[in-house]
């Protein structure tokens, strides 16, 4: 398991092939890890309408990555994925840096073993 959670100012590019390249390259990063079993990759995206960001100019963007894992992978396994995926998010918005104002954030958290439920059927159509 791997979700990749993109919450970003909506004065960014947000159109669809920007934000499915994003996600490609995240999944192509998780798979090749090894880390990560295809079928539990995800990613899903907010575009965020209401904010304020510093002394309020509108110009600022932001953009922050949340990356849930399962539990079970080494410290060492998790911190190499980390900078991967960091990366991999950084490459993606390195022109939105170059213009203006930009916070970009990354936070992995591993989900407890504990009261986790999920069906899957996605390995049947791989």
């Amino acid at each position: 398991m791997a979700h990749f959670v993109l919450e970003f100012s909506d004065n960014l590019d947000h159109s669809q092939s920007s934000i499915q390249r994003l996600f490609e390259a995240l999944h192509q990063s998780a798979e090749l890890t090894g880390l990560f079993p295809l079928k539990g990759i995800r990613s899903r995206a907010y575009p965020c309408r209401h904010y304020r960001m510093a002394d309020g100019n509108a110009e600022h963007g932001f953009a922050h990555l949340e990356v849930k894992l399962g539990a079970g992978r080494s410290l060492e396994d998790r911190q190499m994925a980390a900078e991967l995926f960091f990366n991999v998010f950084c490459d993606h918005f390195s022109d939105q840096v170059a213009q203006r104002g930009m916070a970009l954030s990354f936070e992995m958290k591993e989900l407890e073993p504990v009261l986790k439920f999920n069906k899957n059927n996605i390995q049947d159509y791989l």
